[in-house]
């Protein structure tokens, strides 16, 4: 926490949170008095996406000691700053707006995006950014929970057939995870008499034998608790049920936006941490924990990924592995390890959002569908082909490649290299995993007709085509300039 020497209340600074909320608070003043402005509720909600994404941009061009604060109270906090946005909670608010945005777009394509819609979506983009940059246990815990309860309505409302049964797994999956979450904080604020995440009450607290061990079961439960939003084995249950069911531009919402807010809300957890690394004693169950769902979570989820014939579930199986590489350089507990794995997040929802977008124009989710796919529809084929190359690590994709590399380097940096030697046996299942879904799309065409291959079967919306354009076209730049965003995040 950074101390302040005057109470302030920054209200500029809490924009990339606020646009969203303002956005919402005024698509449902216009619903109440122009019911069914489809088009209205969209462009609202676009907009202030947007504008908060550009509110955002200061903290990521920020250093990661000059953070955007605000929210800052002197007396029991010890001057602490409530909002604390660097480069890192930054560049993820950004990633947070953007794949809604992205989710909002997909919406379109298929008669969707009223004011149900769009309320929902703005409601959980405003709990993934505020989560980022809080810095008190309270409000990360209301934020946290803010960025999900609005996708099990999504799911309930916008799904078919079993979709009832998906949100329920996804709320008891939810009410479970956040029990664990009130537990984490309940032994936190009893460990540190700090009802914040202080990188100084941390410090105090672990260097006291009767408030170590509270401390990190206290960090452990929290970090169980986020293990279910991450999707990590063994808290994946809910992923294959949750994702099969709901509806494609849903389930890019779960991918996407959901992942970023998990993924800032765990690094809002272990940043504290940092003060420990080459303390004696240090915290080692928190980083073996950290170590063993990432690891657990790569083998499991690639191996059983390998053995799906429908698309969505190959990415919701695929998707845990895709977890453990994010958490794999936290368990490092270094500031170097955040920005590995606030990076690898960012890359992961770029390329998971180009391929949900690529999928919902083809109206069969059977991996035989996208035989051919790259031959007889290239503005579609090839996106796709280029995002699990970048899931995969594989040239052109050079951004995933980028992103292991620094994934893996985190905890062999502070001799945790055992993690990033089992890493490498996840990359070679991962390959297998995406290489076989490359394959089809470059097979030989099945005859017209015969699949969805299909001309007539085939479209492709607008929204689902700014999608796969703009996703690519980042992709590519990030890809050829990885530099770029690793600078992003300081």
């Amino acid at each position: 926490m950074t101390p302040v020497a005057n109470p302030s209340l920054e209200w500029l600074r809490l924009a990339p949170a606020l646009a969203p909320v303002v956005g919402l608070l005024l698509v449902l003043l216009v619903d109440a008095l122009w019911p069914k402005q489809r088009g209205l509720h969209v462009a609202i909600g676009a907009f202030s996406l947007a504008a908060g994404a550009s509110a955002a941009v200061p903290g990521a061009l920020s250093t990661a000691d000059a953070p955007v604060l605000s929210l800052c109270v002197p007396g029991g906090l010890d001057g602490a700053c409530l909002w604390s946005a660097g480069p890192i909670a930054s560049t993820l608010q950004i990633g947070v707006l953007a794949s809604t945005l992205a989710v909002l777009l997909l919406m379109l394509d298929r008669d969707r995006g009223d004011a149900v819609d769009v309320v929902l979506l703005l409601g959980a983009a405003a709990g993934g950014v505020a989560v980022a940059a809080s810095r008190d246990l309270g409000t990360w815990l209301v934020t946290l929970e803010l960025a999900t309860i609005p996708i099990v309505a999504l799911v309930a409302l916008r799904g078919a057939g079993r979709a009832v049964h998906a949100a329920t797994t996804l709320l008891m999956t939810s009410l479970l995870s956040f029990a664990l979450l009130v537990v984490g904080v309940a032994l936190w604020l009893t460990a540190t008499s700090d009802p914040s995440f202080s990188e100084v009450s941390v410090r105090a607290a672990w260097a006291d034998p009767t408030t170590r061990p509270v401390l990190a079961v206290a960090a452990i439960a929290l970090i169980a608790g986020l293990a279910f939003k991450l999707s990590l084995v063994p808290f994946h249950a809910w992923t294959p049920i949750a994702w099969g069911e709901g509806p494609i531009p849903v389930t890019t919402l779960l991918a996407s936006t959901s992942k970023l807010a998990a993924t800032a809300a765990l690094i809002v957890v272990l940043e504290p941490f940092a003060a420990l690394v080459g303390a004696r004693p240090g915290p080692h169950a928190v980083a073996f924990v950290l170590g063993a769902l990432a690891i657990a979570s790569m083998v499991v989820g690639t191996v059983v990924a390998f053995r799906q014939h429908d698309v969505v579930r190959l990415l919701a199986w695929s998707t845990l592995a895709q977890g453990g590489w994010v958490v794999l350089p936290l368990a490092a507990l270094t500031a170097a390890g955040a920005r590995a794995a606030s990076a690898y997040a960012l890359v992961y929802a770029a390329a998971v959002i180009v391929a949900f977008a690529a999928a919902s124009t083809l109206p069969s989710r059977r991996l035989t569908a996208y035989t051919g796919l790259i031959r007889t529809h290239p503005h579609v084929g090839l996106p796709l082909a280029f995002a699990l190359l970048t899931f995969a690590g594989l040239p052109p994709g050079v951004l995933g490649l980028v992103a292991k590399v620094a994934a893996m380097r985190a905890p062999a940096q502070v001799g945790l290299w055992p993690l990033s030697v089992l890493a490498v046996v996840g990359v070679v299942l991962g390959i297998a995993v995406y290489a076989r879904w490359l394959a089809v799309l470059l097979a030989t065409p099945a005859p017209r007709g015969a699949d969805a291959s299909d001309g007539e079967a085939f479209e492709v919306g607008r929204g689902a085509m700014a999608v796969l354009a703009i996703g690519t076209a980042l992709l590519l730049v990030a890809s050829v300039l990885p530099n770029v965003l690793f600078g992003l995040l300081g």
